[in-house]
Parts: structure tokens; sequence; C-alpha cells
């Protein structure tokens, strides 16, 4: 069976990677110009904004890692305000509005799914995900070969591993960007390297397809094999739409950084954050304090 990473969300799993809502660990943000602070318009403003950054062809890459941060950061907010939802819906529109709905459904699956806020830091490698293009062709040549969409297999792979940023071990014991534990990557993972991305994808591919998921009707049931829980396939389901609703969404979701709900508040794990042990929250944040607006 694969455990994934994550199981999480509104405290995350024992191991608590948030699937939605973190940041880059930067100073004090302010929001995009003429965004209000604060409430139901804010969020409102900051998934516009982070929409048109993702749409942008000349977009560069910090400024969509900037748009991805601002927009997981609106999308956890109103998923943690559900009395926001129809005001913040109605205020981006209905093509944005439909994407908000997805992503704030499956934060809240995510979070139901997981127990309380965790004392430790996990012993993690965190590094940046591959290209966007190199991991699109890899879900594309996954989905030829075995008939499961791509979009979800990016869906699996960005709540496993957030696209491949978290490199180390389940609670369980599961491997690689996919998130596979041994027994069950040794009868599918087609004699490939789990910590390969490609191989990791592919062999993801490979379990679904031979647990029914390329069979009309059977993708939940493929995913529930994968992690037997419903609240995780509508989390699955939920990304994936955003992607075929628009494939640009991708993109979007790529950009999503790491963060870890702790007994401490939600701490950011950047790009070279690595440790082989379990830290105790107090002691990282001694020297790596969790500035204003960095969430």
């Amino acid at each position: 069976m694969v455990v994934p990473v994550v199981r999480r969300f509104a405290g995350a799993v024992a191991l608590v990677l948030l699937v939605a809502g973190c940041s880059s660990g930067g100073g004090p943000v302010a929001p995009p110009e003429g965004c209000p602070a604060a409430g139901p318009a804010a969020l409102a403003c900051e998934i516009r904004a982070g929409d048109a950054v993702v749409h942008d062809p000349a977009a560069s890459p910090e400024a969509l890692a900037d748009a991805g941060r601002r927009t997981q950061d609106a999308y956890q907010d109103l998923g943690d305000h559900p009395e926001w939802d129809a005001a913040v819906i109605a205020a981006v529109g209905p093509g944005l509005g439909g994407q908000t709905q997805h992503a704030v459904t499956a934060y809240r699956a995510l979070t139901s799914l997981n127990g309380g806020p965790s004392a430790l830091l996990p012993a993690w490698r965190v590094v940046d995900p591959l290209p966007a293009g190199q991991l699109r062709g890899y879900y594309d040549a996954a989905q030829h070969r075995f008939g499961i969409p791509w979009t979800v297999l990016a869906a699996v792979n960005l709540v496993e591993t957030r696209m491949g940023r978290v490199v180390g071990l389940s609670s369980a014991g599961a491997q690689g960007p996919m998130q596979f534990m041994p027994a069950t990557w040794a009868a599918y993972g087609l004699g490939g390297d789990v910590w390969n991305p490609r191989d990791s994808i592919m062999g993801a591919a490979n379990y679904l397809a031979a647990n029914g998921g390329a069979s009309a009707g059977g993708l939940d049931r493929a995913l529930r094999r994968y992690n037997n829980d419903v609240r995780y396939v509508r989390a699955v389901r939920e990304y994936a739409a955003m992607m075929v609703a628009d494939p640009r969404a991708f993109i979007g979701l790529r950009a999503w950084p790491v963060v870890y709900r702790t007994v401490a508040g939600d701490v950011p794990l950047p790009t070279g954050y690595a440790s082989a042990r379990r830290i105790p929250v107090a002691e990282w944040l001694a020297t790596h304090p969790v500035t204003p607006g960095s969430r």
C-alpha cells in the first residue's frame, strides 16, 4: 500500500505538511497594490493577482514563486473561514470562483484527515521542484502508457511531496516523490529508482492502473488503494479538477512552497531546509524566527 507523506492539514499529519497555505519565509509582505489589508475582499484580490501572474507567460520565476505563496496563503485563510466563501467566490468571478472552490474543498478535506500539530519538525530535505515542463512531460508520458490522467498524477505528487519539494520518509516509511512503501514499489516500480521523479511518477501510474484507475468509474477506487480515505480521494480529485479546468493552474500549484504545522504555529520550510533528525520546534525558531507576513 502506498502511504503518503501528507495526511494533514489543519494540523497536518503526524507530519503536518500543509497543502494550502505556506510561505517562502521572507520578511513582512504587503498586499498587492490596491488590495485591502484583510478580510474577504483581501483574499479575493490576492487570488486574482496570483492568477494574473500564473497566466503571464513573461512572469519571472521569482514572481511565480511569490504568486504561488500568496495564492496558497489566501486559499488557506479562506479554508479556515467558510463564512467568507460566498463573498470571495463572487468577488473573483465565475471561472476563478470554481478554482477557488476546488482549492478550499481540497484544503478542508486534508485538514480533517490529519491529527493535531507537531512539537517536532521533520527529518527531511526541502529542494526546488523540477522545472514545470519536465514534470509535465513525465506526467504526460505516464498518462500515455497507463491511461491515468496527467492531472491526477500531478495532484497526487502535490499532496504527497509538494511535487517533489519534500525529500524524506513518511512516518510509515514511504519513499520517493510519490511515496511508496518498499514492498509496493517492488511490485509496481517497474525496476526503477523510487527516488527518481520520472520512475516514481511512472510507478504511481502503473499502480493506479493496475487497481482499475484507467477504467470508467475506477479511479476513485484506485485512489482509495493509494490512501484508504475518502478525504484523500476528494483532495486529489479537487486539485486535479483545477488543472482540468485550466491546465495553466499546474504552474501555480507547482509554485506552492512547504510549511509545517506545529504547536508554535505554521513554520515555513524553505528550499535548503535539511535535517537528519526531528528538531524541536523551539530549537529551530530560536535561529529561524517566523516574521509577520512570512507564514
